[in-house]
């Protein structure tokens, strides 16, 4: 069984020049399949509604700190320039959206019937050549034909009706009604609120032929706005440029550049209101803390001047000096810090990195404080004293001024209307060129499709397939090829007739009806070498079998019957498939009274042979009557008896046989004939399956004696039935 292995082997490989060659083969329905979708893409290409991309352009700045040293904390940090990241994040946030939602009542949807396919297109073309509403044609008012118009100012419907198609039919005079499922729901007027049956709608303008068909869905306002946050895009132009482009695809530009618009300033708008909320709660702040600093000055004052009066107006002096300047500087700056480290607590926790960064600074500079007083000790205790005081004085005085000034600025910003984004480009359309469809690569990607999935379909099934396409593989597995038949045209038509159950009883030989069909050439070509195939065999009954149904046997024995009976031979045809056996709707006739009935001696010998009237010296035994038990009948010594009784009346007998793979019946037929043939398809039958046939019929002690290759096909690589092609005679 070595050789089985070896074809199998190679059967599953796959070569260059046989893939080129299938290809070459299906050229046609390549190229059938390649031109439909290269017609569906110039259809869309034309026909498809136009879709614009309106877009803006938006410019983030770097946030300006509200409080003194928080820039530099900021540059210690690390922190990058740029804050487009967050606010991509907030332009296509809910709250933004959500206004402009709501600001263009975009939670109703109308669209107004088109007739199909090219209805759009046609709607649009009337529409750009005419200022008013297009006259139905044909008589069909429900679509609209170009100009038609609806415009909702309000509506609201019943929750369960939400996201649900409502249908508003448009009537004379600015009327209207409106449907669910063919129910009406409403009925009002343009410019008029309408209510009923829990709907409320104000239609502003309604442009349409009476009889106008519109779709209106009312959406809810979350799916509205999660579906904008997926189609709007929000992206930076250059890594920290700041520089944001917004871009919005619609069928409708002015709506497109409305939409971004909307979007745009309501994103300005929070920016700026979030920036004066900010300087607002600084500002409380700052406020809170001028009357404490106040009070705390005029104690210090008061306790300079108390000093100086008990010590007869002590002056500072020049080494006192230097050491006052020092020590106001750096109090001054950790008052500062103190104050920021207050308002920081109320928005950060001790582990942030702004905060921890904030008491570093404090830190240092309470060293500094530490090396100054330690200056300061050495001094005279009269100078410690007035140091100290008018110390005090100072730094409560600078602190003091800084917040005014810090309440003066963050009022300002507070009452600003400026934040740290501007619309650069405002919302714009370029109607001349639609984002899509782009006809030439719609063209070019549809032919590109189509060719794509024809090639994958044929060799996709060539791989799957893998049926026998050359009779060398057949004589590598030990069975040699007596002929190669030809596909028919003729042939297929009466198969495809029979598959329908279209038998009319008449006779369908290809022998007959067709005489110079390459296909009977072949199966003379066969008759020749069967007479030197069967010298040796021990009787003159021929089996004709298959490995699998569709192989073709029931044409090759109903039409090598009747190609030998023409050639001056007696020839008996029988049946032998006594359970779906399909010989009596070639040779005409009904299956009843045959094979079945004369095993089990319900019928005589006479009645059951019929002569095939348009073929001299040739007769017919049908299958009969379909049994419960064909391979126990076919056992019965009453079959023997019969083929023993049959063989010197006849040149030859031919029986059609089931497939061996299917059922037993053939391999107990071949116990009694003298030569056995196998039918391969061409294409259908796989390496496999011929094996596991032909090892079927040798367990059961039957031996194949050769093939018959049917319904070849031509193939550019591979075998080309030589010889048959362009070729006809007169029939023997």
């Amino acid at each position: 069984m070595a050789a089985p292995e070896t074809t199998t082997s190679q059967d599953d490989e796959l070569d260059l020049r046989e893939l080129l060659g299938t290809l070459v083969d299906h050229k046609w329905l390549i190229g059938i399949v390649t031109s439909v979708f290269l017609v569906l893409g110039v259809g869309y290409a034309v026909l498809g509604t136009p879709i614009y991309e309106a877009d803006a352009l938006v410019q983030v700045e770097q946030k300006v700190p509200n409080l003194p040293g928080l820039s530099a904390i900021t540059q210690t940090l690390g922190a990058s320039s740029s804050e487009a990241t967050t606010e991509i994040a907030l332009i296509t946030s809910r709250s933004v959206i959500g206004k402009a939602v709501d600001e263009l009542g975009l939670q109703i949807e109308t669209a107004a019937y088109h007739f199909p396919v090219f209805g759009g297109w046609m709607a649009r073309h009337f529409a750009a050549d005419s200022s008013n509403v297009v006259s139905p044609l044909m008589g069909l008012a429900r679509y609209d034909w170009g100009g038609s118009k609806l415009d909702i100012f309000q509506m609201k419907v019943p929750a369960f009706l939400e996201e649900k198609k409502l249908v508003l039919v448009a009537g004379e005079q600015g009327s209207y009604t409106l449907y669910y499922s063919g129910n009406v729901m409403l009925a009002g007027q343009v410019g008029r609120i309408a209510n009923g049956h829990g709907f409320s709608m104000e239609v502003r303008e309604l442009l349409a032929n009476p009889g106008t068909h519109f779709e209106v869905i009312h959406h809810k306002a979350l799916a509205v706005i999660n579906q904008l946050q997926l189609d709007i895009n929000a992206s930076e132009q250059g890594k920290d440029s700041g520089i944001i482009q917004l871009s919005y695809d619609h069928e409708d530009p002015d709506l497109a550049a409305r939409l971004l618009d909307h979007v745009s300033r309501a994103y300005v708008k929070q920016n700026v209101d979030r920036n004066s909320a900010e300087a607002a709660s600084s500002l409380t702040f700052v406020r809170e803390q001028l009357p404490r600093i106040r009070l705390d000055l005029d104690k210090a004052q008061s306790a300079l001047n108390a000093f100086q009066t008990r010590a007869h107006s002590v002056d500072i002096t020049l080494q006192t000096k230097g050491l006052l300047d020092q020590a106001v500087a750096i109090e001054t700056s950790i008052q500062q810090l103190r104050m920021q480290q207050a308002d920081m607590e109320r928005r950060f926790t001790a582990q942030h990195p702004a905060y921890k960064a904030l008491l570093e600074q404090i830190g240092q500079l309470q060293a500094q404080k530490s090396g100054i007083d330690k200056q300061v000790g050495s001094l005279p205790d009269t100078q410690q004293e007035l140091l100290r005081l008018t110390r005090d004085v100072e730094v409560l005085n600078a602190t003091y001024t800084g917040l005014l000034n810090q309440a003066q600025q963050l009022d300002i910003a507070r009452a600003g209307t400026v934040g740290n984004v501007r619309v650069i480009d405002p919302a714009a359309v370029d109607i001349s060129k639609p984002a899509r469809p782009k006809k030439a690569l719609a063209v070019l990607g549809a032919t590109f499709l189509g060719a794509f999935l024809a090639l994958a379909f044929v060799l996709l099934r060539q791989m799957v397939r893998r049926g026998v396409e050359d009779p060398s593989a057949i004589e590598q597995l030990g069975l040699s090829v007596y002929a190669s038949i030809p596909s028919s045209l003729a042939e297929k038509q009466n198969f495809l007739q029979g598959r329908r159950g279209r038998a009319d009883g008449k006779q369908k030989l290809l022998a007959i009806n067709a005489p110079t069909d390459l296909a009977v050439e072949a199966l003379r070509s066969l008759r020749t070498s069967l007479h030197f195939a069967r010298i040796e065999a021990k009787n003159n009954v021929l089996m004709i079998s298959g490995a699998s149904p569709g192989a073709g046997k029931t044409f090759i024995s109903a039409n090598l019957a009747a190609v030998i009976a023409k050639g001056g031979q007696r020839v008996l045809l029988i049946d032998g498939d006594m359970r779906k056996g399909a010989l009596h709707t070639v040779i005409g006739g009904r299956p009843d009274k045959g094979l079945s009935e004369l095993i089990a001696g319900q019928l005589n010998l006479e009645d059951a042979v019929r002569t095939v009237g348009d073929v001299e010296g040739l007769q017919f035994i049908s299958r009969g009557k379909a049994p419960p038990n064909p391979s126990e009948l076919l056992m019965y010594a009453r079959f023997a008896d019969l083929l023993e009784t049959l063989k010197p009346k006849y040149d030859l007998i031919i029986i059609d046989t089931p497939p061996i793979l299917a059922v037993t019946d053939a391999a107990i037929m071949g116990h009694h004939v003298g030569t056995s043939l196998l039918v391969i398809r061409f294409g259908l039958n796989q390496a496999r399956e011929i094996a596991l046939a032909k090892q079927r019929f040798e367990q059961n002690g039957v031996w194949i004696k050769g093939a018959v290759f049917n319904a070849v096909e031509r193939r550019s690589v591979g075998y080309y039935s030589y010889g048959y092609y362009e070729y006809s005679s007169n029939p023997a």
